[in-house]
């Protein structure tokens, strides 16, 4: 056999020296081949896989459903409420963002605010005025950028009226095709409050898919303060890392059991982060349900495959699950870029390219997927 210029055995062997080889040979191939898949993989979690550029491609192919932007208005909106938090000047250079896209392939951001949307904390009147300043921005960067920027609805969710009031306001405006909004204000559920029940109405009649993102700041921390911002939590950025997915599979469980999911049956809803910890706690979940004999009208999986999901795993064999469990027709890409000094995901298109997917369901993820949730 030869060696490549690494020094690692080619694995390739013709038939008749395999047979030459024997039982003995054949064991000591195989174990040969098992601890060459076991450097590839420490090699591939060594080398941050996250970060491994993408193929070249010479034309636009993807969708990026979960990205941010602060618009310049909302930020001095912020200021003016007391926010102290820094946003980025280059957050909503379109610009910049358009030309970061055209190097990697990207053809379509989805706008949305991040983690420091302010409904926590502003006062009514102020948050509906934000609200409005970010949608007619996003309308705005359509009409500049048609072919390249669209939108998530912003609302002042804290208040059910108010939120539905602004839906009303922009729907049907150019370039605003879904809502966003938080998993929860304050360690509150609030969506499954029967006041929101005409918001989530609206939301279905007019097609336009939620796109979810938990909040930041220490009274949105999932398990409260204690659990993943004491010192060494907060230093580990636990509170996000570890938070955000509890808090993200918390808000797929309850939209299952509270029978929301049969209520609006036409409901598009895009989770963040992968799904956050949902996919991989789904069979425990069943299982539990089972147990209590929680009655639901449809089988487990078919609310599972209810939702979307965008690629944001970290781990391309983690992104390979979730493609085998809830199917690529259900799979969106998914960035968490901001645009600011550092990027999220540099390479957008990357971890699917390291699954060697066949065509048709890598074109799915890329781009099918999401024109079509967004009727592009």
């Amino acid at each position: 056999m030869k060696r490549s210029k690494s020094g690692s055995r080619i694995t390739r062997i013709a038939r008749r020296d395999f047979i030459k080889l024997g039982t003995t040979g054949a064991i000591t191939l195989a174990a040969l081949d098992s601890r060459s898949a076991l450097a590839q993989t420490q090699n591939s979690k060594s080398a941050q896989p996250w970060s491994v550029p993408q193929r070249s491609t010479s034309r636009t192919v993807s969708i990026d459903t979960h990205c941010h932007w602060a618009p310049e208005g909302y930020i001095k909106a912020l200021t003016e409420a007391g926010n102290r938090r820094a946003y980025d000047p280059q957050n909503y250079d379109l610009e910049r963002r358009k030309k970061w896209m055209d190097q990697r392939g990207m053809e379509v951001q989805v706008l949305t605010l991040n983690g420091g949307m302010p409904w926590q904390w502003v006062k009514p009147d102020q948050g509906v005025h934000m609200a409005q300043i970010c949608n007619d921005a996003a309308i705005q960067a359509h009409a500049a950028f048609p072919d390249r920027f669209i939108a998530g609805i912003e609302v002042y969710a804290a208040d059910p009226d108010l939120a539905l009031n602004e839906l009303n306001r922009v729907a049907g405006k150019p370039g605003l095709l879904a809502v966003h909004l938080p998993n929860s204000i304050a360690g509150r559920d609030y969506l499954f409050e029967p006041a929101y029940s005409p918001f989530l109405a609206r939301c279905e009649e007019l097609g336009y898919p939620i796109i979810f993102h938990p909040h930041d700041d220490e009274v949105n921390y999932y398990g409260a303060k204690t659990r993943l911002a004491d010192q060494v939590s907060e230093s580990a950025y636990f509170s996000n890392t570890l938070g955000f997915p509890f808090e993200t599979a918390t808000t797929a469980g309850k939209f299952i059991v509270s029978g929301t999911l049969d209520k609006f049956p036409k409901l598009e809803i895009i989770l963040p982060h992968s799904g956050g910890c949902f996919p991989y706690v789904a069979g425990r979940v069943d299982h539990g349900l089972a147990g209590r004999s929680f009655k639901l009208q449809h089988p487990f999986m078919d609310y599972v495959r209810r939702f979307h999901y965008d690629t944001l795993t970290y781990y391309p064999e983690t992104l390979r699950f979730l493609i085998n469990l809830v199917g690529p027709d259900r799979v969106v890409i998914g960035t968490d870029n901001a645009f600011g000094a550092t990027n999220a995901i540099e390479y957008p298109n990357a971890l699917l390219d390291q699954l060697n997917l066949s065509s048709s369901d890598r074109d799915r993820i890329l781009r099918g997927n999401a024109a079509k949730l967004f009727r592009l």
